[in-house]
Formats: structure tokens, sequence, C-alpha cells
């Protein structure tokens, strides 16, 4: 138990190097493993991280007035720092350590006890336990920084970062665990290749009590707000497509024909997401936009998250073309219905996300994935009920336990800033910097 221990520090701190100091052990344990799926692995991870920051970061920031980049850049960086730590103390083995009724994990693996060199079974048989870890601590971070957009330009610094700390123990950690580490909804057959439902249903749901529980913006329907700056937008949207080639690629777990087949999906629903979402704009507004396409490139990776590795490239053409239509009408619907949603995150990843994870139980098939099981067009239509009640579990627990977060968090320090503040911006009134001069 030590020297696993140890191999797990070592993989957390010093990253490649710890993983090729720890070959040897390997060797002499005799376990399975590929220096392939490895290095996948640790490409993927990094490749996540690209899309936290500056991907991320970049698309809202670009998406914001120029009083509030510097704040909204923030959050993507704090967030990224701040699940990192809760991950390794605790967050990963909450998510997928041994589990406990099928509601969440046990506290064995804390501090990553236990987390090093060897693969475990559940989560890899080639690829080392920590560097499992680290991947799903990219996507961790990922979510509640999705959150972010919907709240933006309004917000208390201060109560981003407790509202992350509770949100990433409390709601993350056992969506995943439901589904990715053993409990209730994986073994009722629930299925979701790399987040569809954990990462983007959960962010929707979350980012609409969010815009609930914060209000509207200063000035929301009466002042014009723009992007200020449509390149950093399209800038983040490529750095955001090209890390996730290593979110939905690292989610087959090796350098193998299912990823291979994810990569393929991922690059063929966001190309057609982008270009129905361009369609649709031109015809109902009269001409297409940047911002349109950027918007629709996302959605339809979204959208594919939660089915990549279970389908072939015709499929993921049409869930591209479903998400780029209907996310956009749900972006038009959102100014009729009323809330403030800043930056689109219900609009985009949760519309998205329950799209590809409905769609995983019409068309997901076992032929391209063993993991997998077929869907209504392969002979199994209980798959549909299935990822129905996903969609339902993790929506309203996400969207419950965020509003119940959000008044905790209200409560103790207030979510909002105050008027004056917003007026001025949370660059200045928050962190006392200016993003141009």
């Amino acid at each position: 138990m030590r020297q696993t221990t140890g191999y797990g520090v070592l993989v957390l701190t010093a990253g490649l190097g710890g993983v090729l100091t720890a070959a040897p052990a390997w060797a002499q344990a005799g376990l399975a493993r590929d220096s392939g799926d490895t290095a996948w692995m640790l490409a993927s991870t990094a490749l996540v991280l690209i899309m936290i920051v500056p991907g991320l970061a970049l698309f809202y920031g670009g998406l914001v007035r120029s009083k509030n980049v510097l704040s909204t850049v923030m959050h993507s960086f704090i967030v990224l720092c701040l699940v990192s730590v809760i991950w390794v103390l605790f967050g990963y083995s909450l998510a997928f350590g041994p589990d406990r009724g099928g509601v969440i994990g046990s506290l064995d693996w804390a501090g990553l006890s236990g987390v090093g060199a060897q693969p475990h079974p559940l989560y890899g048989a080639t690829i080392p336990h920590g560097v499992f870890m680290l991947f799903q601590l990219m996507l961790a971070a990922l979510t509640p920084a999705l959150i972010t957009g919907a709240f933006a330009e309004r917000i208390r610094f201060s109560a981003v970062l407790l509202f992350t700390a509770l949100w990433s123990i409390f709601i993350y950690s056992p969506l995943a665990h439901w589904i990715w580490g053993g409990g209730w909804l994986s073994k009722m057959g629930g299925l979701d290749f790399a987040g569809g439902a954990v990462v983007h249903i959960s962010a929707g749901a979350s980012a609409l009590a969010c815009a609930l529980a914060v209000g509207r913006r200063r000035g929301w329907r009466t002042d014009y707000m723009p992007p200020h700056n449509l390149p950093f937008v399209l800038l983040g949207t490529g750095l955001l497509w090209f890390g996730w080639f290593g979110f939905n690629g690292g989610s087959a777990r090796g350098a193998n024909a299912v990823a291979m087949g994810a990569l393929i999906a991922t690059q063929v629903a966001a190309a057609a997401s982008a270009l129905t979402w361009m369609t649709v704009e031109w015809m109902h507004r009269g001409k297409p936009t940047v911002l349109g396409v950027a918007s629709g490139a996302v959605a339809g990776l979204a959208a594919v998250t939660g089915v990549a590795g279970y389908i072939g490239p015709l499929w993921a053409m049409v869930i591209g073309m479903i998400a780029g239509a209907l996310c956009y009408f749900a972006i038009v619907w959102k100014g009729r219905i009323g809330y403030d949603d800043a930056l689109d995150v219900v609009g985009i990843h949760g519309i998205g996300g329950v799209i590809g994870v409905l769609a995983t139980g019409f068309v997901a098939s076992k032929g391209l994935n063993p993991a997998a099981a077929d869907g209504l067009f392969f002979g199994n239509p209980a798959q549909v009920g299935v990822q129905g009640l996903t969609v339902l579990a993790v929506s309203l627990y996400a969207f419950v336990g965020t509003y119940v977060i959000l008044k905790l968090v209200d409560g103790s320090m207030g979510l909002r800033i105050t008027p004056e503040q917003e007026a001025t911006g949370l660059d200045l009134s928050q962190h006392n910097e200016r993003a141009y001069s």
C-alpha cells in the first residue's frame, strides 16, 4: 500500500516523469499495460486541459463585455486550480472509489491512497490507475468551469470559489459515480461515453439554476450587450474543438479502434452542427454570423460527447445536424422565457447533452464498442428508457442540488455584486485590474 501511494503522489507531482519511473514496478508485478495506451491517455489529459485554459477561458472571455473579460477568464483558471486540489484530497475517491450503496464512492482512495502506477481493472486494464485519475480530474474541472458562463458579469468572486467547491463535492462526484464509478445508473445499463450526462447535462441544468438564483444582469433586454471580442471567441472555439479530441478520444481509455471512431464522430458532428446552425440562422435572421458558426460547432461537440464511442460517422452527422438546429432555437426561446443565462450554457451544453444521451438509446451499437449496449435501431428498445431515466435523474439532481448550494452561498456571503460594482465591471471591482488600458 505504501509503495502504491508513493507512485500516486509521483504521478500527480511529476506527470510523465512519474509514469516513466514507475515502469519497472509494472514489469515486476507482471501487470497488463500498454505504453501506447498510456501515452494516448497522457496526451488526451493535456488536450482536455487546453479545453479549459486557454480554450474555454478565451471562448467565454470574448463573449462578455470588455469590463468583465479578466474576471471571466479568471473563473476558468481558478476552477481548474480549486477542483484539482479537491479531486486529489477526496473528490476522486468519492466519484470512483469502491461503491457505497450505488450512490457514492468510499473514501478509501482519499489523498490518492492506492491510486498509482498499477492499472485498475474497472478503469483501464492497460493504463496506470493514476493516469486515469488525472484524465478524470480534467473532466471534473471542465464541468463547473462551463457553469460559470451562466452567471458571468454579475457574481462575487468569493461566491464562485465557495460554489465551485461545494458543487464539485456534492453534485459532480455523486453523478460521476452513478454513471462511471459503478453506481446505480451504471448498474441499470445507463450509457454515457465521455460526459454527455455527467458533464454537459449537469452543467446545463446547474446553469439554469444559477441563472434563476443569481438573477438577471443590470440592463438585460434594455442595454446592448454584444461580445466584446469575436476573434477571442473563434480562437477559443478552435482550442475547444482541438481539445475535444482528447475529451472524447481519451474516454476510450486507450489508443484503439473505439478512440478512432470517437474522433471521427467528434469531427463530423461538430462540422455538421456548425453548418446547420449557420444555415438556420441565415434563414431566420438574414445573415450568417461568426458567433453562430462557433456556437454551432460547440453545440455539436457537446451533443456527440455522450455517444461518440458508440456510433459511426453518418449517425454522428445526423446528431450534429439535430444539435445545430435545436440548440439554436433553444437560445432564441431563452429570450422569450426570460432567464438570463449570460453565455448560453443551458441552450448549448444542456440541450446538446440531452440530444446525445437520448440518441444513445436509439443508435448505440455493440458492434462498434463491445462495452456498449445496442440501442433501439439495433434491436434493444429498452435502452431508450434507460437513457431517458439517465437524463431525468441527472437533470433533476443537478438542478435541485445546485439551487440549494446557491441559496447556502447567498446566505453565507452573498452571490451578487452591488449595482455600482456591476456598472463598473467585475475586472475592477473584484480584481482591481483592467484588460485594456
